[in-house]
């Protein structure tokens, strides 16, 4: 006995055509091959879209969409490539209806990282988004990441040294001659570190579109950018020798969010595989109960928006 499929055989009740219909929130294991290292299995989030352009038609085949991927998870890996063939077979498998297909997918990406001085290594994950469009038979690849780092505010930078000197300008007001081991001892001593400045765990958002010059997903590329613009990223392992040389670099590094959205936009207009770019800096400030914040774009023609 045939099975009814009302998706085939009803009219919709009240006809127009529909942006997106699909799935989102679709848990399952992906093989992520980036820049130039083995694929990597991630546990990822998808959803998957097409457009609905017959205005008469109940629905789309949402169980074409989820096979597709699924056989993605199953049987091949996640690569510019393979994203390609699956909006591709998006469309292939509702051309009666759809003329747009859309794919998000969502995972952490697992790096084993170098501490600063030490050289032990330790695991760190970082939160990866790509997106891929057919739009009218023209591909559209996005790509965004998640990087931690810490951020030390100038201002506070200011006024600590402010602190220190009038606490050195009372403890030897009287004498006029100061030996340097005197001078030594004290800033090595709590009296001589009175006031330290107020740094904060931040996050660089950055999503970037994808040039034609692209042939897979520089993932760690776009992270190694971020960190080596940045110069203060969030360590995994540490030892006593790392922990110092992070203060020395959050020391040398002040900034605030203006100062490492500038930072970025400029390292990122620099990069041939990337047509667009939008990135926001937060940081999650200890002296505030609020966060700081800065965005920008390339500012193309059509592109991002703040």
């Amino acid at each position: 006995m045939a099975m009814p499929d009302i998706a085939n055989s009803a009219q919709a009740q009240t006809e127009g055509t529909l942006d997106r219909v699909g799935m989102s929130n679709i848990e399952l294991p992906l093989m992520v091959q980036t820049d130039d290292c083995p694929a990597q299995q991630v546990s990822a989030k998808a959803e998957v879209f097409v457009n609905l352009g017959d205005p008469q038609a109940k629905g789309i085949h949402m169980s074409r969409l989820y096979l597709q991927l699924d056989q993605l998870s199953t049987e091949s890996e996640l690569t510019l490539g393979t994203l390609t063939t699956l909006l591709s077979g998006f469309i292939e498998s509702h051309h009666d209806l759809s003329s747009e297909a859309y794919v998000k997918v969502a995972f952490d990406y697992n790096l084993r990282r170098k501490s600063l001085i030490s050289e032990k290594r330790g695991w760190k994950a970082y939160p990866v988004v790509i997106v891929g469009r057919l739009i009218d038979g023209e591909f559209d690849f996005e790509l965004k990441v998640d990087v931690p780092y810490s951020s030390t505010c100038p201002c506070s930078a200011a006024l600590a040294r402010q602190l220190i000197q009038d606490a050195f300008s009372k403890q030897y007001e009287e004498q006029a001659n100061i030996a340097k081991e005197d001078i030594l001892t004290w800033l090595g001593s709590t009296q001589g570190i009175v006031a330290t400045p107020h740094s904060q765990r931040s996050v660089a958002e950055v999503k970037v579109k994808l040039s034609n010059e692209a042939d897979n997903f520089p993932i760690i590329a776009l992270i190694d950018l971020i960190e080596a613009t940045l110069k203060t990223p969030v360590q995994a392992a540490v030892k006593r020798e790392d922990e110092q040389e992070f203060a020395r670099l959050n020391g040398q590094n002040l900034m605030f969010c203006e100062d490492s959205a500038r930072q970025l936009k400029f390292a990122l207009n620099q990069q041939e595989l990337f047509d667009d770019f939008w990135l926001r800096v937060n940081h999650y400030e200890s002296l505030h109960a609020h966060d700081a914040v800065s965005v920008t774009t390339k500012g193309i023609k059509d592109g991002y928006q703040a």
